[in-house]
């Protein structure tokens, strides 16, 4: 999407019903958000309640590439301007000490903020119609908590319009997400103790972060602030999940088959497409490299959830640093599908 294809009519209308208080869902480069006005506790106490999201867990801050950062946040290391000059706009959150005036409902009560400037054009046209572009708009996925995040505005109305009363005044169109998966999220709230820290891989890398700070980036502790999707079950639709590593991916369709299962399959190697496997509810062909593999991720497991399986199995991405995102989204998704698949053992021994 380019600027010329910017509704500027809509853009307005959504930045006055975010200034009155009310949700927009808007596109990012990552999945579309659920947007309300940062500063106003009411606005943002709001959007848990459309999501069902717990009040502690916290959302980040949407900011207009022009924004004043300090009015965010306080004691700001020089390491986030560089990262800020590298990869601002995009797809790299950072938490930082929040600022005292800033409503503590957008860290889920702990002292330091999340912010992010994203390079989506209807992002960045609405952040800068809001509020004269001074305002932040706080926008977690807009999903029902735990659910896949939605990349596309019919995933925002499917969440959402099911009972026709949704609580979203506006969704802004914008496209497909091209990222695909949710930010990188790294911590520099620490920096005299711990350094940086990645509290959620994505399209950005610790690698790429690493090389720009010239100082390795730390795996998070369990002293880190709490940060946006990284709970331990997430991003999952309703079928459970099954994550399979290639080699035993035809041994375990064929068992899952025999104890009766139906099967709904997300595979990428040409090894898979090619195995003997018994007959499957729906199938997704992935392709076998990352970025376009996340972009089409979650599309891909809502595809999948509307087959009526009663397994969603998933051929295991490889463990390369390039991955690192992909498995991490793929893992939380499938937290829980492990007890499923235990039921099954003694079908499988037979």
């Amino acid at each position: 999407m380019t600027d010329a294809t910017i509704d500027m009519q809509e853009i307005r209308l959504a930045a006055r019903k975010l200034e009155a208080g009310q949700l927009v869902a808007f596109p990012t480069e990552t999945v579309y958000g659920l947007g309300a006005d940062a500063e106003s506790a009411a606005a943002v106490a709001s959007i848990y309640a459309a999501k069902g999201r717990p009040s502690n867990h916290p959302v980040i801050v949407h900011l207009a590439p022009e924004a004043d950062i300090s009015y965010w946040a306080d004691a700001i290391p020089p390491q986030a301007h560089v990262l800020i000059a590298a990869f601002w706009p995009g797809p790299l959150t950072l938490i930082l000490p929040r600022a005292a005036h800033i409503p503590d409902q957008v860290s889920g009560g702990q002292s330091s903020v999340g912010l992010r400037c994203p390079s989506h054009p209807v992002a960045q046209a609405l952040l800068r119609e809001f509020k004269g572009g001074k305002g932040g708009i706080a926008g977690p996925s807009a999903n029902k908590f735990g659910h896949v995040s939605p990349t596309t505005a019919q995933h925002v109305r499917d969440e959402f319009d099911t009972d026709g009363d949704s609580p979203i005044a506006c969704i802004l169109d914008g496209g497909q997400s091209e990222v695909g998966i949710e930010s990188t999220i790294v911590d520099l709230s620490r920096m005299a103790t711990h350094g940086p820290v990645l509290l959620r891989p994505g399209h950005i890398s610790a690698a790429d972060i690493s090389a720009v700070l010239g100082m390795p980036v730390q795996a998070a502790d369990a002293a880190a602030p709490r940060a946006s999707g990284t709970l331990e079950s997430h991003y999952a639709p309703r079928t459970p999940v099954l994550l399979v590593a290639s080699p035993q991916l035809a041994a375990t369709l064929l068992q899952l088959h025999e104890a009766g299962q139906s099967l709904a399959l997300i595979s990428y190697s040409p090894t898979a497409a090619a195995v003997d496997r018994p007959p499957l509810a729906a199938q997704f062909a992935m392709t076998a490299a990352p970025q376009p593999y996340a972009h089409d991720l979650y599309a891909a497991l809502r595809n999948m959830d509307h087959a009526a399986a009663d397994l969603i199995v998933v051929e295991a991405p490889p463990s390369e640093p390039a991955w690192q995102g992909i498995n991490d989204r793929l893992r939380r998704a499938a937290h829980d599908s492990l007890a499923v698949l235990a039921g099954f053992k003694t079908s499988f021994k037979k």
